[in-house]
């Protein structure tokens, strides 16, 4: 399952030593390796994945939107990733826990999130958008590849109980370079933890090309460690389905952990403070905008005649509905009192609390009578 180990031409290239099954014109081809894991796939799970995928780019364009009119701190856009979100976390089990880094807006989506999960988080109300517990969910990790260590943590503990569930945990082509993933592989593939490693290779590291990252694929590097990878299209919805459910039947059978790597594009910003013309050419944007994974699987569909104007009509108006869903929610947000920030970080209060909240207190009163 290891991939060929290549260097890395151009992003051209690097997408050709990719497995898929759908090419960019939505042609299936034969997989030997990925076919198996997904023989069960009819039209309708077809529809349902591309419904999947228009949803969570509207749901995208309304928080870049958000932002842009002051109702949002930050946003990280996730536009061009749909497919690697949407294929990998329709594959995890209910009972498998999620360690995302901030950009897994489909993931949340995937596993349940309501209209104000996406916002909350970004709008500064909570330290985490969704009730992890209910989503199977993590929050949104900030801090570049700390949720590795975090997931091969909670995969210890699934080994440990023996338990029938698997870790998964998200994370960019940028965030190899961290000592925390190298870690948690080194960790996974002693102890041999039920966890799955997804890098989202979307071939920027906000303005560092993934280039100067990594010479060679990024999911050879795996093997060292003793982890099978896979190297996969990841604007291939299909292709990203078959993949994390060989991932996934791996790391839960007991032979521990596995690595996808799955070579896609950030077609937006990093995050909203971001401005890419900066640093990236329009022709490498165009390039990847023919290889758009919603139009792939679009035009998939239409070749079999299993998808009709009035189902797409359908399905953008569904994502409508959604985004004024979000809007509605994220308006509507009353924030909290600022000493609040002192509620529930101890489940009993000390004198230490106290004294912090008292300073914070003078200073907010600080400020009374500014405009």
């Amino acid at each position: 399952m290891s991939p060929q180990i290549t260097p890395i031409a151009d992003t051209v290239q690097d997408l050709e030593l990719a497995e898929r099954i759908l090419t960019p014109d939505g042609t299936r081809i034969a997989n030997p390796q990925l076919d198996p894991f997904v023989e069960d796939v009819d039209p309708a799970q077809l529809r349902a994945l591309h419904r999947d995928m228009v949803i969570l780019r509207r749901i995208d364009s309304e928080g870049v939107a958000l932002q842009r009119q002051g109702q949002l701190g930050l946003w990280a856009p996730c536009q061009g990733q749909e497919a690697t979100q949407i294929g990998t976390a329709r594959a995890i089990a209910a009972n498998d826990y999620v360690f995302p880094s901030y950009r897994e807006t489909g993931v949340i989506y995937a596993r349940g999130a309501q209209p104000g999960d996406y916002v909350r988080m970004w709008r500064g109300e909570e330290g985490a958008g969704h009730d992890p517990a209910a989503l199977g969910v993590a929050p949104l990790q900030i801090i570049i590849g700390a949720q590795t260590l975090h997931a091969v943590g909670y995969a210890l503990g699934i080994r440990h109980e023996g338990a029938d569930e698997v870790a998964v945990t998200y994370f960019g082509d940028g965030a190899t370079s961290q000592g925390d993933v190298n870690e948690a592989m080194i960790f996974a593939s002693s102890y041999r933890a039920p966890v799955v490693f997804v890098c989202q290779n979307n071939h920027w590291a906000i303005s560092e090309p993934v280039s100067v990252q990594s010479q060679y694929p990024i999911a050879g590097r795996a093997p060292g460690f003793g982890i099978p990878s896979m190297r996969v299209d990841g604007n291939d919805v299909l292709a990203c389905l078959a993949a994390m459910r060989w991932a996934l039947a791996h790391a839960r059978s007991g032979k521990g952990p596995a690595y996808l790597e799955a070579v896609t594009y950030r077609m937006g910003p990093h995050t909203t403070a971001d401005d890419p013309t900066r640093y990236r050419k329009d022709e490498e944007l165009e390039a990847w905008r023919r290889r758009d994974p919603i139009t792939r699987l679009e035009a998939h569909l239409r070749a079999l005649g299993e998808l009709s104007d009035e189902q797409v009509a359908e399905t953008q108006a569904a994502a409508d509905v959604v985004a004024r869903e979000m809007r509605a929610e994220c308006l509507a947000m009353v924030t909290r009192p600022p000493l609040s920030v002192f509620d529930g970080v101890y489940a009993e209060p000390h004198t230490g609390l106290e004294r912090q909240r008292g300073e914070y207190a003078a200073y907010v009163s600080s400020f009374e009578g500014e405009a």
